[in-house]
């Protein structure tokens, strides 16, 4: 789930326990354009302090003035709906033709949002199951399904990491792409059996082992969800990695390094019992080419193209701009 969303559960259950009345906000649908997609979550309570976000602002204005006015479900969900004219499109600021519904949900200890927050605190993958009925939560072992599924009667949201990033090396630039990855609600397992690197590995809310890259990438078994970046600049590290990912469903691999150290690498790997195919799955140079230099900018390339894979964006155009850039600059193309 997004990291900006799960500041609202912890809000939401926070607000909860120090007495405040509370009501969480989930987006269901829409129509048209609308200013946040499904599953955006907002949490106000009975004063009109809110935290996250449904709309551009109006909506959320038009929450806060509901709530102060006592215009609010106090037992049992409700579905409201924003936009549903013209007039209303225009009042809440929405973009033409944007219609959103959202249901409101009181929030008390049927809601289990401690419950919840515990399993996305221990990495696991659960379905939560909102009966609009009776307000009574189920949560329940998760899975890869669509993050929402709205029929009326049941509102079934999946919590957790749903992506999985497996970065080998940390070094400074691990740390920014693990950081940044954390935002985008990956669970980032970090891997480097080098005791002087693991030993200074601080960074909140991922994972370190210290075995060997291949015995890692067996044993987490990678399917789709899965991505794979080697940032170490050793191939006795980063190989070892790739020759195991490479034969996985992996949606993503990269290998840090210049084109000219990638070609070399790809060299090597063909010595192996991998196909050209397979190969040829690599990206290297990694990222996105942005003329990045620091390794925040590498960073960001780097999960700018992971990004656009994992939804399905073409990055093709990109590749005749790693190959004019010259040796040692980087769209995370360092040597």
């Amino acid at each position: 789930m997004d990291s900006v969303d799960l500041e609202v559960l912890k809000i939401a259950a926070a607000w909860t326990e120090a007495g405040y009345f509370v009501t969480l906000g989930t987006v269901v649908r829409t129509w048209g354009s609308a200013p946040r997609p499904v599953g955006s979550m907002l949490v106000i309570r009975e004063d009109g302090h809110l935290k996250g976000s449904v709309s551009g602002g109006c909506v959320e204005d038009d929450m806060m003035d509901r709530v102060r006015g006592g215009q609010w479900p106090s037992s049992t969900p409700e579905l409201t709906t924003y936009g549903v004219s013209a007039e209303q499109a225009q009042r809440f600021g929405l973009p033409c033709g944007g219609t959103l519904q959202i249901v409101l949900e009181p929030i008390g200890a049927k809601a289990r949002l401690r419950d919840l927050l515990a399993a996305i605190a221990q990495y696991r993958l659960v379905v939560r199951e909102l009966d609009m009925a009776t307000g009574e939560v189920r949560i329940v072992p998760g899975h890869r399904t669509p993050a929402l599924e709205f029929d009326g009667r049941r509102l079934i949201t999946s919590h957790g990491p749903r992506f999985r990033l497996i970065v080998i090396g940390a070094g400074q630039l691990s740390r920014y792409v693990a950081s940044m990855a954390v935002a985008l609600d990956y669970h980032v397992i970090v891997c480097d059996p080098r005791e002087e690197y693991a030993e200074e590995w601080d960074v909140p809310n991922t994972e370190l082992v210290r075995e060997m890259p291949d015995d890692l990438i067996v044993r987490l078994r990678l399917d789709a969800h899965s991505a794979v970046v080697t940032l170490t600049h050793d191939p006795k590290l980063d190989d070892m990695a790739l020759l195991e990912a490479l034969k996985s469903p992996a949606f993503y691999i990269g290998a840090i390094g210049s084109r000219i150290n990638n070609e070399k690498r790809r060299e090597r790997l063909s010595l192996f019992d991998l196909s050209s195919s397979e190969i040829a799955r690599l990206h290297g140079p990694i990222g996105l080419y942005l003329g990045a230099r620091t390794p925040a900018e590498i960073a960001v390339a780097i999960m700018a193209e992971m990004t656009a894979i994992k939804n399905g964006i073409p990055v093709l155009q990109n590749f005749s701009a790693k190959e004019s850039a010259p040796l040692g600059t980087a769209c995370a193309t360092t040597a």
